[in-house]
């Protein structure tokens, strides 16, 4: 018996998972027939290791990607990117004109105070699904253009 339950907490303990804890995680509201969404996270790495967050699953869109915001000689624009670094003992910050995870091509509308699910998988080969509310985002840009 002892034998069977070693192994049995041997098998579990081998099973390596990503140390990510998810925090403040929602999803931006959108109106009715808009296409596109983003969700945004502080994801916090308590293991003494890297690791990235890989993909992004969810059934709200079509196709759910990583992307970050890049100042392209002064014009700011969204790129896919392969992953998202969460340093060692550190967090990396899922905001509105950075990293992000992009809902493309959305199957449902997203109004404030509905929520959706996420399967966020790791390069450790680990996954966990969060559920965001989702939320009203003021536009994270600060650059008004006033006429006088």
């Amino acid at each position: 018996m002892k034998k069977v339950l070693f192994a049995t907490l041997l098998s579990a303990a081998s099973l390596s998972h990503a140390d990510v804890v998810v925090e403040n995680p929602y999803a931006r509201a959108v109106p009715p027939g808009q296409m596109n969404s983003a969700a945004f996270m502080m994801l916090k790495n308590t293991d003494s290791t890297p690791v990235a967050l890989i993909a992004a699953k969810s059934d709200v869109a079509k196709s759910v990607e990583l992307h970050n915001h890049i100042n392209e000689e002064g014009v700011m624009r969204m790129r896919q990117v392969k992953e998202i670094t969460i340093p060692a003992n550190g967090m990396t910050n899922l905001q509105p004109g950075g990293y992000h995870v992009m809902f493309i091509g959305l199957n449902r509308d997203l109004p404030e105070g509905k929520s959706v699910d996420v399967t966020l998988q790791f390069s450790d080969n680990s996954s966990q699904t969060v559920t965001l509310p989702v939320k009203k985002v003021m536009a994270g840009m600060k650059h008004h253009q006033h006429k006088h």
